[in-house]
């Protein structure tokens, strides 16, 4: 999926799943991060209208998101616990380049986005495909084909902002360096972790 070039161990999801409350609080958090750098994003293409329009689109259905888990957090008689810390998130942000042209900056922050959302695609199939708990099978299933339309989506832009950057050769090094990254993670209950 996504060329991604580990899988996430099926493993993970039995992690996962032995601390839904923790796992559903680590993933409200990324959900509000998510719309976040779609604001940050926001600020830095105000020239691209069409992109920002679709930024905001992405926008509202992560923060949408964001309110689906925290109210089935409520449901399940839990209280959103506070944000964590996601080190995946922060080690695939210091692969990204520094410096160089303002194009070549977005292009960098455009795949670090789409990264993160193909990652975090590939692990809500893992977790529809693996846990018992069938409404949350149900709901990472809806929720992988929404993340998989926001990975194609910040590629776009990358690709449609990045006229004089090679983005295909770029995102092959993006997907090389993410493998080496994620092989460390798969042991905790976190959407990264």
């Amino acid at each position: 999926m996504f060329k991604l070039k580990l899988p996430t161990d099926p493993r993970w999801a039995n992690i996962a799943e032995g601390n839904l409350e923790e796992i559903l609080t680590d993933h409200a958090w990324c959900e509000q991060k998510a719309v976040t750098n779609c604001i940050t994003l926001i600020t830095m293409l105000p020239e691209h209208t069409e992109v920002v329009n679709e930024l905001i689109s992405i926008a509202k259905e992560e923060m949408d998101h964001f309110e689906q888990v925290h109210d089935i957090i409520k449901s399940r008689g839990w209280v959103l616990g506070r944000e964590r810390k996601d080190s995946y998130v922060n080690e695939l942000y210091n692969f990204m380049l520094k410096g160089g042209s303002r194009q070549q900056f977005v292009v960098e922050r455009l795949l670090f986005a789409a990264m993160i959302e193909a990652r975090s695609c590939e692990r809500f199939k893992v977790l529809s495909d693996t846990i018992s708990d069938k409404e949350l099978a149900v709901f990472y299933r809806d929720l992988m084909i929404s993340e998989a339309n926001h990975y194609t989506a910040f590629i776009g832009f990358a690709t449609k902002i990045g006229t004089d950057i090679d983005v295909k050769k770029r995102w092959e090094e993006w997907l090389e360096a993410e493998a080496k990254i994620i092989a460390s993670y798969g042991k905790s209950e976190s959407i990264h972790g």
